[in-house]
């Protein structure tokens, strides 16, 4: 029978990936001397926003996700970023293995949306583990589950979201909009013979009276 383990060590952006991605170094420990041959490993990642602190800036920002900052109490709640499922290779005692996360720039998405709006700092993580274990021991291969309760916290530090984004994006982003909306401001830019995308939206906000 094993007795596992589970600790995420460090995280990076990975610039080779083919979209913006943090991949994390997690580390997994068998405590008994049984080899396991694989484990089928599920992960469910959270960020828990009561666990930092948010500038007056930041806090104006988050308004539309938390509300105002007297509600924060009632509001910041554990919020779901990722579902990932990776094998792990067979191995005895300890062994890290790479967690690859991907991320959207899909504003409309609550944890991009979070992360785009803070200045700097780290981001409390959870992470939930769940699986099918495949073991040796003296009768032979067993199986059994990776318990419920497996977890492990790790603070993400902001920056590498940020990095990650700008690897692949480079300082721009994109938002999500109704068909006849995108059409209506196609037209806008068509009549007004407006060269790019960006320049459409500089005009639109000129003639709003916002400096962008």
């Amino acid at each position: 029978m094993t007795a596992l383990r589970f600790e995420c060590l460090d995280a990076e952006s990975d610039q080779y990936a083919v979209g913006p991605t943090v991949r994390f170094k997690l580390k997994v420990v068998n405590r008994t001397p049984d080899r396991v041959h694989s484990i089928a490993l599920r992960i469910q990642i959270r960020m828990e926003p009561r666990r930092r602190r948010y500038s007056p800036e930041e806090s104006a920002k988050l308004g539309d996700l938390f509300g105002d900052p007297s509600r924060y109490a009632e509001t910041l709640n554990p919020m779901q970023l990722a579902e990932i499922g990776i094998m792990v290779p067979s191995f005895t005692g300890e062994i890290e293995v790479p967690v690859d996360m991907p991320l959207t720039y899909d504003m409309e998405v609550a944890s991009t949306k979070y992360f785009h709006n803070l200045d700097d700092g780290d981001v409390p993580l959870l992470m939930l583990f769940s699986g099918t274990i495949f073991y040796s021991t003296d009768a032979g291969v067993q199986f059994g589950q990776v318990p419920w309760h497996e977890e492990a916290e790790y603070k993400l530090p902001v920056a590498i979201w940020k990095e990650a984004m700008e690897q692949h994006f480079g300082g721009r982003a994109w938002i999500l909009l109704r068909k006849d909306k995108l059409d209506a401001l196609a037209a806008y830019r068509s009549e007004r013979t407006i060269p790019s995308w960006e320049e459409t939206v500089e005009r639109l906000l000129k003639e709003a009276g916002v400096d962008g």
